[in-house]
Order: C-alpha cells, then sequence, then structure tokens
C-alpha cells in the first residue's frame, strides 16, 4: 500500500469521524474463561484461543502464555503496525524492520514479598531497528509520530481510567 491509497482508504473515516465525532468511540472487548483444572484463563483473542497461566517466577509451568508477555507482545503489535502506517504516509520507504519490546518485573510484588516493591512493569523499552536510506530527520519524525499515534505505547504512557467489579453467575 502507498500513501494515496491510505489516505484513499482512511479519508472517509475521518470525514464520518470530523462530522459525527461520538462516531469514533467504539468498545474493544476481550474475554476470558477460568480455566477448571489449572491456575489459567483461556482467552479468545479472534484468531485463536490464547491460554494464559502463571509465569515461571510465580510459580507458574511456563506451558501457558505469560499476561506480562502478552502485554509487551501487544505493544510490539500496535508499534509495528502504527510504524508502518506513518512510514506510508509519509512516504519514508522501509525495506525491512524489527520492533522489540522489553520490560523489568521485580516479581516480589506480584508475590506480596516486599510491600515496596511496585506489582507490574516498572519499565518498559521499545526498540525499532529499520532498514532505511531515510535521511535522520524523517526518522525522528517518524518515531515521534509512531509515539504519538500507538494505541498501547499511549495506553501505558497515560493511564486510562480503570474500574473492576465482578458478579455472580
Amino acid at each position: 500500500m502507498d500513501a494515496n491509497a491510505l489516505r484513499a482508504l482512511q479519508a472517509p473515516l475521518k470525514n464520518k469521524y470530523r462530522e459525527a465525532p461520538d462516531s469514533a468511540v467504539i468498545t474493544l472487548k476481550a474475554k476470558g474463561a477460568l480455566d477448571d483444572t489449572s491456575i489459567a484463563c483461556k482467552v479468545e483473542t479472534g484468531r485463536a484461543l490464547a491460554v494464559a497461566g502463571l509465569h515461571p517466577a510465580t510459580g507458574g509451568s511456563g506451558a501457558e502464555l505469560c499476561s506480562g508477555d502478552m502485554l509487551l507482545e501487544a505493544l510490539v503489535a500496535c508499534a509495528g503496525v502504527t510504524v508502518k502506517a506513518v512510514a506510508t504516509a509519509l512516504e519514508i520507504p522501509l525495506k525491512s524492520g524489527t520492533v522489540s519490546a522489553e520490560g523489568d518485573l521485580d516479581f516480589r510484588g506480584t508475590l506480596g514479598v516486599d510491600k515496596e516493591a511496585p506489582v507490574g512493569f516498572r519499565a518498559i523499552r521499545l526498540t525499532f531497528d529499520l532498514d532505511t536510506d531515510a535521511p535522520q530527520e524523517k526518522l525522528d519524525q517518524l518515531l515521534k509520530l509512531t509515539e504519538r499515534y500507538c494505541v498501547v505505547f499511549q495506553t501505558l504512557n497515560h493511564k486510562p481510567e480503570l474500574a473492576v467489579s465482578a458478579s455472580r453467575s
């Protein structure tokens, strides 16, 4: 897809959202079922069933997916799609590239060993390795816009309003 094709694809959506801002607000959903035989949750991904379980550092077998890994994978996926879309829109040729994310966790917090240790990632690093001949100014612009428009990055960067509830089934 080139820049013109991307603009043509997105133009009607942008116009619709300008004219009817409420139409741009959608609710994405995820659902999982608790496993009845192990400490695991079966998550419907839309393409397959992902089984998440405890990380080995918290007593898991390592056979199931770790939700922390899944968070980093979601960040990599979103950032990868965003960098490609922005490069296409800016007509920055990318021959190839990789996106990687790594995050630091202190499992003392997760396991309640140390009340001062944080629960969750205390640092996440997102890295792009891009094969392109574009000048540095264009790469700087690409990175800035990718950071700005990556949904997962921005969600992590600016804490959304959160709510938790439970009901009996």
